[in-house]
C-alpha cells in the first residue's frame, strides 16, 4: 500500500458499514415499515431512476475539480440519508432517502475508478483493482458477520444499531481521506475543450457499458435477491443469510489475488464471459437447493455462493481495468461515470424486478437471469473487434523500461 494506506484503510473503513446493512436492506424495511416486499423494490427503483442522470453530473465535477473532493462530498452524503432511515415509514421516504443515499454512492464510486487508476502503472491495472476489490471485501466480511447477528437477534433496535454504524463508518472514511492527494489530470492551456459529446459518440466504449450490464445485473443477485430467496422463499434460518455474505466477502478478499494470478496471460473478454457462465453455475445450485431439506438446502446454498464469487472474482478486476485504460486521461472522469451508469441502470431495475419475480414462481428467477448471463457471455467474445483494451491480456505487473 505505501504512501496509499489512508485511501486504503478509508476503502475499508466504508465497506465495513456497506457490508453491514446491504445483506438486510430489504429485510429492514419489511421490519421496519408497513411496506410489501414488491413496494420495497417498486421504491428501491425509483430512487436509482431519479438519481441516473447524477452520473453525468459526476463525471462532469470529477475532471473538473479532482476525485477527492467528490469523495469527500459522497461520503457525507450518504451518512446522511442514512441516518435519514431511522425515521423513514413510507414508500415516498424509502425512495428520497435511498435517492440521496444513490447521490453519495455515484460521487464516491464515480471518483474510485479514476484514483485506482492514478496510483497504479498501466499492466498493474488488474492487480490494483484486485486488491482494492480484496480489501473491500475484507470489510464487507466483517459487515456480514454483524448483519447475521442482527438477523438473528430480529428485534427494532437491532436493525436501527446496523443504520447508525454504518452511518459513522462513512464518517470515519470521510476523515480519513481528507489526507488523500488530490489525483486532479493536468490541461493543457490550449487543449481542445471536450465534453460529454465525445464520450457518447464512442460507441466502442458505449458497447463495453452495455456488456457491463450483464455483469451487474449477476452482482446484484448477493444483495438483492439472495437474502430474500434464503430467508422468505425456500425458508432457511435467518443466519444463512449472513453466512451468505461473508463467505462471499471472505473468498474475495482471501482469494482475488490467487484468481488474478491465474487469468494473467488470457485474453480480457474471455475472461468476462467466463465470469458470466460460472454465475449460471451458481444460479442452477441455488434451483436445488429449493428442492431440498432445510440441512442440505443450507449446504447446497453456501457452496452455490462460493461458486458465484468465484464469478465476482473472475469478472470485477477485468471490467474496472478494461474500463479504466480505454477512457483517455483528461475525459476519464466523464468515460468512468458513464460506465458507473451501468451500476445505476443494475440498481434501478434489479430490486423492482428480482421481487416480482420472486413472486411468480420459487425458481422463475433464476432461469431468467440464466438466460441473460448467457446472452451477455457471447455478447462479450464481440467486444475485442472495436475495443482494443477488452482484447488485451491480463497482466500483473507495468512493463519493463525499454533498454538504453
Amino acid at each position: 500500500m505505501g504512501e496509499h494506506r489512508r485511501f486504503v484503510t478509508a476503502i475499508v473503513a466504508d465497506t465495513v458499514g456497506s457490508g453491514l446493512f446491504m445483506p438486510i436492506t430489504l429485510l429492514y424495511f419489511l421490519a421496519m415499515t408497513d411496506l410489501s416486499l414488491v413496494q420495497i423494490g417498486s421504491a428501491l427503483s425509483l430512487s436509482a431512476i431519479l438519481t441516473m442522470p447524477g452520473a453525468f453530473v459526476i463525471g462532469t465535477l470529477v475532471d473538473r475539480f479532482g476525485p477527492r473532493l467528490m469523495m469527500l462530498g459522497g461520503n457525507l452524503v450518504q451518512a446522511a440519508g442514512m441516518v435519514a432511515y431511522l425515521w423513514t415509514d413510507s414508500l415516498l421516504a424509502v425512495a428520497l432517502w435511498t435517492a440521496l443515499l444513490n447521490v453519495g454512492r455515484q460521487a464516491f464510486w464515480g471518483s474510485f475508478g479514476n484514483v485506482v487508476t492514478a496510483i497504479s502503472a498501466p499492466g498493474e491495472r488488474e492487480v490494483w483493482f484486485g486488491f482494492l476489490q480484496a480489501v473491500r471485501n475484507l470489510g464487507y466480511s466483517v459487515g456480514g458477520v454483524l448483519a447475521g447477528i442482527a438477523l438473528q437477534v430480529g428485534t427494532d433496535v437491532a436493525f436501527q444499531a446496523v443504520v447508525v454504524i454504518n452511518a459513522v463508518t462513512f464518517v470515519v472514511a470521510f476523515v480519513l481521506l481528507l489526507d488523500v492527494p488530490d489525483h486532479r489530470v493536468a490541461h493543457a492551456d490550449d487543449a481542445p475543450v471536450e465534453g460529454w459529446g465525445v464520450v457518447l459518440r464512442d460507441r466502442a466504449y458505449l458497447r463495453l457499458v452495455v456488456a457491463q450490464l450483464g455483469f451487474v445485473t449477476g452482482m446484484m443477485v448477493l444483495n438483492f435477491a439472495l437474502p430474500v430467496y434464503a430467508a422468505e422463499t425456500i425458508d432457511l434460518p435467518g443466519w444463512v443469510v449472513g453466512a451468505i455474505f461473508t463467505l462471499n466477502t471472505a473468498l474475495v478478499g482471501l482469494g482475488q489475488g490467487l484468481v488474478v494470478r491465474g487469468m494473467t496471460g488470457q485474453v480480457r473478454a474471455r475472461m468476462m464471459g467466463l465470469a458470466q457462465l460460472v454465475f449460471v453455475a451458481s444460479y442452477a445450485m441455488f434451483v436445488v437447493a429449493g428442492w431440498l431439506p432445510v440441512w442440505l438446502a443450507v449446504v447446497v446454498m453456501l457452496a452455490g455462493s462460493a461458486v458465484y464469487t468465484f464469478g465476482e472474482l473472475t469478472g470485477g478486476p477485468v471490467f474496472s481495468a478494461t474500463a479504466a485504460e480505454a477512457a483517455p486521461d483528461h475525459l476519464r472522469g466523464r468515460y468512468l461515470g458513464l460506465f458507473q451508469l451501468s451500476w445505476g441502470l443494475g440498481g434501478a431495475v434489479t430490486p423492482v424486478a428480482f421481487t416480482w419475480l420472486l413472486a411468480h414462481g420459487d425458481t422463475t428467477l433464476w432461469w431468467v437471469l440464466g438466460l441473460v448471463a448467457l446472452v451477455s457471455a457471447a455478447y462479450l467474445q464481440t467486444l475485442p473487434r472495436v475495443l482494443p483494451a477488452a482484447g488485451a491480456r491480463v497482466t500483473q505487473r507495468a512493463p519493463e523500461p525499454d533498454a538504453a
